[in-house]
Formats: structure tokens, sequence, C-alpha cells
């Protein structure tokens, strides 16, 4: 049977669906506090999986040199938040002479919350993953690994363990450094999310290296997008991302002259979205421009690889929607969670991870 959805949504889905189980359970057992459920004054903001993969990971109790991180990570954190947070500090290096040296320099530390999170969330990584092995069956979890693994086989090295953080255009930011593909060796040892990030990422280069607009505003943006026009405010729910990101991501097509935003005195119901021709041409190109990127991965991975990652991954996944995705099956948050509170729970996975530097949520949170 053919399949029905892209690899990169299928991996969006799983990826998305890891994450958000992590985060539950680092909420549940860490202290912390948020900007609508406050907490204590003392506890450091509630992070995502994305920042301790980008950063919290990578810093050692002797610290760190900044640009050493960033090297290590293969991507750029969210250091001011990180440090406003209560995570790390950084200053000048004690043993370097110079006056007034680069920040790129300076020696990243962990706080005493920050080492805390650290320990948690490192532990939390293999957990969960068993918790998938529990849930879905040792088979189901070992095919996986090994499709992600056979498609990392052919991807030059240097991808980050996680998606990264998304800025104005949504644009996946490539790593500066990249080399020949791993060895099977290491790939085998890295989590489950590292390796759906890794491929999804790797999927995300090559599509945005010949579309004008990235794959995070296609998916989740243009993809939904009527012909008559779409409430803004509907967006959101349709796509399983914040309005946050959305308001992004409809700015950015806006200044494109893909969209047009209607105001409110011409749309009694709210804000309303309509595609431009430019902004329909680019919206029917984006299922093609991914038909095509999945057929060089065949040629160049194998069609047996592609079709095994694509079965594996909607086992898990099925149509990513709460009623039709057995990945909903772990993530209903824990009653004092954030994510409790939301006024109507997302009824879909987004088609792509929205990674923001508002704390790293897939879905823009």
């Amino acid at each position: 049977m053919a399949r029905r959805l892209p690899l990169s949504t299928l991996l969006s889905f799983a990826l998305v669906a890891f994450t958000v189980e992590f985060d539950n359970e680092a909420e549940h057992r860490l202290p912390h506090r948020t900007s609508d459920e406050g907490g204590p004054s003392s506890a450091p903001w509630l992070i995502s999986l994305a920042m301790y993969c980008n950063c919290l990971q990578w810093v050692p109790e002797q610290g760190i040199a900044i640009r050493a991180l960033e090297r290590q990570a293969r991507t750029r954190p969210n250091w001011d938040g990180m440090r406003r947070w209560g995570y790390i500090y950084y200053a000048p290096d004690p043993s370097d002479p110079r006056p007034r040296p680069p920040q790129a320099t300076w020696l990243a530390h962990t706080t005493a919350k920050g080492r805390a999170a650290q320990e948690l969330m490192r532990s939390l990584l293999p957990e969960v993953e068993q918790r998938w092995r529990e849930r879905f069956g040792e088979a189901a979890i070992r095919n996986l690994r090994a499709a992600l693994i056979a498609m990392l086989r052919t991807v030059p090295s240097g991808l980050p363990d996680c998606m990264p953080i998304l800025h104005y255009s949504l644009v996946c930011e490539a790593p500066k450094e990249r080399g020949n593909p791993a060895p099977e060796s290491g790939l085998a040892s890295l989590a489950l999310p590292v390796l759906l990030a890794r491929v999804l990422l790797a999927l995300a280069l090559e599509f945005e290296q010949e579309s004008p607009v990235s794959l995070a505003i296609c998916a989740d943006i243009l993809r939904v997008l009527e012909a008559e026009g779409t409430l803004i405010r509907r967006i959101p729910a349709l796509t399983g991302v914040s309005k946050e990101s959305i308001a992004m991501g409809v700015g950015f097509l806006g200044k494109r002259g893909l969209v047009q935003v209607l105001s409110q005195e011409h749309a009694r119901r709210g804000r309303i979205v309509l595609l431009t021709p430019a902004g329909i041409e680019v919206q029917a190109e984006y299922p093609q421009r991914l038909r095509r990127l999945e057929e060089r991965w065949n040629v160049r991975t194998g069609p047996e690889a592609t079709s095994a990652l694509g079965t594996a991954l909607e086992t898990l996944a099925g149509d990513g929607t709460r009623e039709g995705s057995p990945l909903f099956q772990g993530l209903d948050p824990y009653p004092e969670g954030w994510r409790a509170k939301v006024t109507k729970a997302p009824a879909t996975l987004p088609h792509f991870p929205m990674v923001l530097h508002r704390g790293g949520y897939p879905d823009g949170s």
C-alpha cells in the first residue's frame, strides 16, 4: 500500500510526540516556573528537550568556552535565554590575560539548578525510549532505529542532536562544518530523538536549498490555507502549532507577497489569510518538492531503506491525529502540567517541529 504522508511529516510526528512526552515528565519532576502557572521565583524557567540537546548536555563541570560548545553542539543555543532562565552563567576565562576577551572565548558553566536539570534530562532520554519499547513493542522500535540509521549512513556528518532554533524566516540553519557520514557504530549509540532529528533536518536542509519558503512554513501554514481564505485563529487547531509561530510565519509570507491578511473591518469573524497567485504556486509546489526529494533519497539510499523507514514510522504515527495516531497514547500531561491547562488540547501533531527561542518546545509554545 502506498504511503499516504511524506517522510518529513511522519518524522515530525514521532519527534514531536517523543519530545512532548519527555517534556511532560521533566516538568513533573523538576522545580520550575512559567509565565502562566508561576512557580517559585528561585526555580528555573521551564524549557523543552531541544534546550538540553543544543546547550545543557554539552556543559561539563569545569565549564566550556562558548565557541567550543557551539562546535560540539553543531548549532547555536539560546545563550541569553539559558542564562536568564537560570541554567547557566558565563564569564571571561580567568586565565585569559586580555582585558576584553571576545565573548566566544568566555566560559559557560551550569548553575546548581542547571546541573539538576542536566542530570534528570540525561536519564530521561533512555527512560522515555524504554516506555516506547514497552508501549509499541521491542520490534517496532528496533525496526525504526535500524531504518533511521540506514538513512543516516548516506548523510554527511555534523548534524546537531536536535532541530535548530527557527528564527524569523523559520528556515533551518545548516551546520558550518559537515563531513563524511558517521560510522554505524556511532549512530547506534544515539538516542531515538537524536536519530529522528538528524534525518528530518537532513531532509529539511535539502528541501530548503530549492524552495523559496522553509519546510516549517510550507508544512505548518501554507499546507492548510484554503483558496477562499483561512481564519488565522483556526490555523493553530489545524496544524498543532502555536499562534505565536503562526504569526511569525504569516508575517514572513506577507512580506514575501505570498499571502494577504485582511484586517478586522474586512472580516467580522477575525483576520483572514488569503493566498496570492504567487502563494498558490508555492503551495502547489510544496508536495511536488517533497516527492522529488524522496525520489532522490530513494536513489541515494535505495528504495528499500526509505520504504522501511516509512513503514516503521507509519506503524507508530498513523495519521498524526488524536483519533488516528498511537503516539497520542503517551501525550496526556500530568494534571498540574501546563499542557493540562490548555483550553483545547491539540487534535493533531505538527507536520514540522516549530522549535523557537521561547523555550524550544516542538510546537512553538
